[in-house]
């Protein structure tokens, strides 16, 4: 797993989104009317470019069993192990779920030497499953290329290409893909993103290794980790970027494109010909505790990076580099991993406790699943249907910086509040604000943190439309 970097996290101009000018005098029948509006939960749609890393680094886990049905009574729609474990791989069968099998670091020499082991590794871990087990790749070691070890490095092509060639032999060739799994490490510029570039001493390798890849249509991926990022700069500007949460937004001075969080910016990995190779965020993730010296550990953190990653994939808006697209994403990890060396952050990834309980809510429940024996987990209730606005202590500057952030992001239409819109009048911050505010919440998933904004918003199931101006609302 993830090895520290600081990437796109600081000496980079910021935006402000610039727009009419509000008038700062409050309209006060719409106040009267907003004050009167008080109170958080989700829709969970299923969506197959939701994944989750099983990490088995552990000696309390739940069976196989269990967990393929703690599985099945979410949304996610890929799984990725570390290896190829036979009894995960069969209590997923016939479940759908998308299952990325990995090859031990240890087992490539081998791989590489002998093409007839390649061939037994695939007869032993892929043939006797596939395809009640929906395994869809193959993922040849983790992180090898910053492992530090040149005889395994030159080793791994060779290993990726047999195992391909095997998969081809048995006519699976065009089902099941081939890659392999790299940390940010293998990129020495990554700021700004469209100007990121590889480790000049992996070249040699890394060359190759990309062209296998496009001549066998198989993805690039990679493990980015904003987490590490705001360690490097614990600055409560940079954890905002890291969350999704509202900020100015940060400009590539190349491109002129404008990156709302830390997520896109670590995968806009559009060089060196990567415009035409599809890209797998093989892990991500955010951990609940740490040490003292790791900022930004909490069980708060974890669950706005992870709840709003799960979100801004749903949203399908994707990223400036790559718009419209959601790319597969692995979340690491569907448990903490308690014989993990390292830190105590590095055993506190998990989404879900070992009791198959949530460790935090991120909104991957499946409130339409039927499967008999759903593990036991807290039930989300439904509700009625709710809007997003303002608190009433919250200062104008705050409001501003709110709308800057929803009506930048290019994504969310301000129209309505813009001079002539159904919504431009009162002319007030706290107007247009709320109109904003509540658009984005609808918008990105109705989950209770799409209406945080730094505890400057909350939930209310008073409808605060008023005369031609509608504020859109969904049922929870």
């Amino acid at each position: 797993m993830p090895v520290m970097y600081d990437i796109f996290s600081c000496c980079l101009f910021i935006r402000t989104y610039s727009r009419t000018t509000m008038a700062t005098h409050s309209n006060s029948s719409f106040l009267l009317h907003l004050s009167f509006i008080i109170n958080a939960v989700y829709i969970a749609v299923s969506q197959p470019f939701i994944g989750v890393n099983y990490g088995q680094v552990a000696d309390n886990l739940p069976a196989p069993e269990a967990s393929a049905e703690l599985l099945k009574s979410t949304t996610v729609g890929k799984v990725r192990l570390y290896g190829a474990d036979p009894a995960i791989i069969k209590a997923l069968a016939n479940s759908g779920i998308g299952i990325v099998i990995g090859v031990a670091n240890g087992d490539i020499p081998s791989l590489a030497s002998d093409p007839d082991s390649a061939t037994q590794w695939v007869n032993a871990n892929v043939l006797p499953h596939y395809p009640e087990s929906n395994i869809t790749m193959i993922a040849v070691g983790n992180e090898i290329m910053s492992s530090g070890d040149d005889g395994l490095v030159s080793q791994l092509l060779p290993a990726m290409q047999n195992v391909q060639n095997a998969l081809n032999s048995a006519s699976l060739g065009g089902k099941i893909k081939v890659s392999t799994v790299h940390s940010m490490a293998v990129l020495t510029q990554s700021e700004p993103p469209s100007a990121g570039s590889f480790d000049p001493g992996l070249m040699d390798i890394l060359q190759p290794l990309v062209a296998f890849l496009k001549n066998n249509e198989s993805p690039f991926a990679i493990n980015p980790y904003p987490f590490f990022a705001y360690q490097s700069d614990p600055r409560p500007e940079t954890l905002a970027f890291c969350l999704f949460r509202p900020n100015s937004g940060r400009v590539d001075q190349i491109s002129g494109k404008v990156y709302s969080n830390m997520f896109d910016a670590q995968s806009a990995l559009r060089r060196m010909g990567f415009e035409e190779m599809e890209i797998v965020i093989a892990e991500t993730g955010w951990p609940s505790r740490g040490d003292r010296d790791e900022a930004g550990a909490t069980v708060e953190n974890a669950r706005a990076y992870n709840g709003n990653l799960i979100a801004h994939l749903r949203s399908m808006v994707g990223t400036p580099s790559m718009p419209a697209k959601s790319v597969d994403t692995f979340i690491f990890a569907l448990y903490d991993e308690d014989l993990k060396p390292g830190p105590p952050s590095e055993r506190a990834f998990g989404l879900f406790k070992t009791d198959l309980t949530m460790a935090y809510d991120v909104g991957l429940h499946n409130s339409a699943s039927i499967h008999k024996n759903p593990p036991t987990s807290p039930v989300t209730p439904e509700r009625e249907t709710q809007w997003c606005i303002p608190k009433m202590e919250v200062s104008e500057a705050e409001l501003q910086r709110n709308i800057d952030y929803i009506c930048g992001s290019q994504v969310i239409d301000c129209g309505p509040i813009q001079s002539g819109g159904a919504c431009y009048e009162p002319n007030t911050v706290l107007s247009h604000a709320a109109f904003a505010m509540n658009l984005y919440y609808q918008n990105f998933g109705r989950n209770p943190w799409n209406c945080d904004f730094s505890q400057t918003a909350m939930l209310t199931s008073q409808n605060p439309s008023y005369s031609d101006c509608v504020y859109p609302g969904g049922s929870i």
